[in-house]
């Protein structure tokens, strides 16, 4: 089933090949290291470089009998090398190789996802500077509250996929460790020395202290910002959800030809795609939960991590990076109805004007419980007798004794509102270009 949600890229990654590419790049330059430490002759490190190789369908073959995927990668990549194989894997633990290249692999994850954060908020700050000025009601509660601009919205989206930009780059620190410090991490046969070159041959850092294993905590955090960024997809997905609503429809994620909403009902236009991405947020953050769960392990080690992060460190990079993909075409290929949008602000009959009133008045002099009280005395009769209210503020008397019929026609310009969004866009960088 995952297979539907990966793009080649990050796909690529995940496989058995790539994995394995990893283990011997990393046994290579163990490898050197013990060359460069007078441990093994130079002659022999150059030789398994230039010689060593595997094929998948061996390793696979091997490990039905060993029941241990290194044990049967080590014996695999034996069978290309002479005399030389008794310097491979010398000195080392599976989990030297398996965490190192869990650490390589997931760097490379890392990179397509920061693409597509990059990508998706292009789209954003596309979208916000071109419906900058759109006018829309704004709603807390999922109530009509006052208006803001379509984009004001995907400027706070924007600013939020910029935090998560960075809290990514900080995830790509924490899991940038590699170990070479054998069995129980006490490099009991290896010099600390080996270790230092094999990570900068790779552009890793060394592991300060390890185990058997690096510590489930690195791989947490990674997880939980992936967690984060999903949900963020979700809450963008849910906006564009709830505005495509058949009562509101303001926003409508992209209808293709030929595509079909429902197999009974032709006239159906759902999102789903927005939904696809709820959904998958909600895997993500369930992986995330099982990451913590592998944090604490027996002593130096177990092996109950292992089973569990085959499963959710590709699914959460794959899923995120589809779920990126897919809200970029979302984004760059939304329907925008602004006449929707201006006939759902004069829904409430000028209700969502009530605060301007009620800070007019009370610039009169008025106290602000009185004017609280009086404001909201008309919004109720608006509300339950579907009159409009600045119909009914001007034929108050009190009302009409502070405030001129243009003082009151002044609290219902929805620009009044508006005016520091050109500011707010400053604020965030996002600045429109002039031509």
């Amino acid at each position: 089933m995952i297979e539907r949600y990966t793009r080649p890229e990050m796909g690529r990654i995940w496989t058995l090949e790539n994995r394995f590419k990893k283990f011997l790049e990393i046994e290579i330059a163990v490898c050197y290291a013990l060359a460069q430490k007078g441990i093994i002759p130079m002659e022999a490190a150059e030789a398994i470089e230039r010689k060593a190789s595997f094929s998948v369908e061996r390793i696979l073959e091997i490990e039905e009998t060993t029941r241990h995927d290194v044990v049967a990668f080590t014996r695999c990549v034996a069978e290309s090398l002479g005399e030389e194989s008794r310097y491979f894997h010398y000195g080392l633990t599976s989990y030297d190789i398996v965490d190192t290249a869990l650490s390589l692999l997931l760097k490379e994850a890392i990179h397509l996802i920061n693409e597509g954060l990059v990508n998706l908020a292009a789209s954003l700050k596309e979208q916000a500077l071109k419906y900058q000025d759109t006018i829309m009601i704004g709603r807390t509660h999922g109530v009509h509250a006052e208006p803001i601009t379509l984009g004001l919205k995907f400027a706070l989206w924007w600013d939020e996929l910029r935090r998560h930009r960075e809290r990514l780059q900080r995830a790509e620190e924490t899991v940038s460790y590699g170990k070479i410090s054998g069995a129980v991490g006490t490099f009991a046969h290896l010099d600390p020395g080996v270790e230092e070159l094999v990570c900068q041959r790779l552009g890793l850092k060394p592991a300060p202290i390890s185990t058997q294993i690096l510590q489930r905590d690195l791989h947490a955090e990674l997880l939980m910002v992936l967690a984060l960024l999903a949900s963020s997809l979700d809450k963008f997905a849910v906006e564009i959800r709830s505005l495509q609503k058949t009562e509101v429809r303001e926003l409508e994620e992209p209808f293709y030809r030929g595509q079909k909403g429902s197999s009974a009902m032709p006239h159906k236009r759902n999102p789903v795609s927005s939904e696809q991405i709820s959904g998958l947020a909600r895997v993500v953050r369930a992986n995330a939960q099982v990451a913590l769960e592998n944090i604490p392990l027996w002593h130096e080690r177990d092996i109950s991590h292992s089973s569990a992060e085959r499963i959710i460190l590709p699914d959460s990079t794959i899923l995120v990076d589809y779920m990126l993909h897919q809200m970029n075409r979302i984004i760059k290929n939304l329907h925008v109805y602004p006449r929707n949008m201006l006939a759902n602000l004069e829904k409430t009959g000028g209700l969502i004007y009530s605060q301007a009133v009620l800070l007019a008045l009370v610039e009169k002099g008025v106290s602000r419980e009185r004017a609280y009280d009086l404001v909201q005395k008309y919004a109720m009769r608006s509300w339950e007798e579907q009159i409009p209210f600045r119909q009914l503020l001007e034929n108050d008397r009190e009302v009409a004794s502070l405030l001129t019929p243009e003082e009151i026609k002044s609290c219902f310009d929805p620009q009044k509102n508006l005016r520091f969004v050109p500011y707010i866009f400053n604020r965030l960088g996002l600045i429109q270009e002039k031509n």
